[in-house]
């Protein structure tokens, strides 16, 4: 697989993307995306679908196949953000029963008994950051999820005191939640703030 470029490009306009749902036709595009290391250390999107040692355990290319699996199966899993017809984003979400290590996790726990869709990871490519690619895949995920259904959508960003390396603030920046249209409805952490938006 080619390596990934990290050179400048020149500057994206969020309103001339094009976004579409993960679909199987649309795999190869997730993996030229993800690279060989699956977006984050074999991550392959798998880390709120499984329990934190089934996680571990398949790090790599049993994750990825776990997700091609859900790909197939057409299970929602998220839109992908394209620029000139190369798939440049990612946004994943779905269900937020579908995310097994959000529905245990303590301090992200359910708010209420609302059905809610989840945003948990957005993933840009390193020449396309600072852009605004987030804000306009997380719009296009919440149209996305309402026409599967979704009337509610939430998403759990972190909002650092200082500047963080990207890998960790992949579940996206407060900032960018707003610029959306999400509205901040809880803060079990310091960092940590839960924002909604219905769709």
């Amino acid at each position: 697989m080619p390596k990934k470029s990290s050179t400048t490009v020149a500057a994206i306009a969020p309103h001339t993307l094009t976004f579409h749902a993960l679909t199987p036709d649309r795999w190869n595009d997730l993996v030229t995306l993800f690279g060989e290391r699956g977006a984050c250390g074999g991550c392959w999107c798998m880390s709120w679908r499984l329990n934190r040692a089934d996680f571990d355990a398949g790090k790599g290319d049993k994750n990825r196949r776990a997700f091609k699996r859900l790909v197939d199966k057409a299970a929602p899993t998220g839109v992908l953000a394209y620029a000139n017809s190369a798939p440049i984003g990612w946004c994943s979400v779905a269900p937020r029963e579908d995310f097994i290590r959000l529905e245990n996790a303590r301090t992200l726990k359910r708010l209420d008994d609302k059905p809610v869709w989840s945003v948990v990871c957005l993933f840009v490519a390193k020449p396309y950051r600072s852009q605004g690619i987030s804000v306009a895949l997380l719009k296009a995920a919440a149209d996305w999820a309402k026409s599967q259904g979704a009337t509610l959508i939430e998403g759990y960003p972190t909002e650092p005191s200082a500047k963080l390396p990207d890998p960790f603030v992949w579940t996206g920046l407060a900032s960018a939640f707003r610029k959306a249209g999400f509205k901040e409805v809880a803060r079990p952490a310091k960092t940590r703030p839960i924002f909604r938006k219905g769709v």
